[in-house]
């Protein structure tokens, strides 16, 4: 099921996301923030007008979350997205991603938003490629080198996809 976040869900978005911190590639952080931190950085999000959501088993177990925010602050880029999609380590493989894609993308046409842009941590990272690929994302390119995490240097793939017209009509408002 996929639905609104909810306050009550921090402290699993902040276990997923503290996982990932700790053992992936996909965020640059380097530590894990808490439940007060998730629950700022949520609030901000929702204070923008973005879309947040949650992923739920059927005994209401969180499964994963995503939101969109801005791309950047200047106005010029007020029509352009980027999503964040976290999965628990043990649900992935299980269309979860996509579902909450799906949905996040449905949201944000629903918004007037003409551009969603991923920024996916590794270049390895097949699932998060693959997941952006089958939802309509195309390679928009490759920051090599761009991040140091774990004793490394990260790349970051750069993926877009338009929402409803795109770029192919003006935007709401001229």
């Amino acid at each position: 099921m996929i639905r609104d976040s909810r306050d009550e869900d921090i402290p699993a978005i902040a276990a997923i996301y503290g996982h990932w911190v700790t053992h992936g590639l996909a965020s640059f952080e380097l530590a894990e923030p808490g439940a007060a931190e998730m629950a700022a950085r949520r609030a901000a999000i929702l204070a923008g007008g973005f879309p947040y959501i949650v992923a739920t088993d059927a005994a209401g177990r969180l499964l994963g979350y995503a939101y969109a925010s801005s791309y950047r602050a200047r106005p010029g880029y007020r029509f352009t997205v980027e999503n964040s999609i976290y999965v628990a380590p043990d649900a992935g493989g299980r269309g979860t991603g996509r579902a909450l894609l799906a949905m996040l993308v449905e949201r944000c046409e629903a918004l007037d938003f003409r551009l969603m842009i991923a920024v996916i941590g590794d270049s390895a990272n097949a699932a998060s490629i693959g997941l952006h690929a089958a939802c309509g994302f195309a390679h928009a390119g490759l920051l090599p080198a761009v991040g140091w995490k774990h004793g490394r240097w990260v790349d970051s793939v750069l993926m877009t996809r338009p929402l409803g017209p795109g770029a192919t009509a003006p935007a709401p408002g001229g």
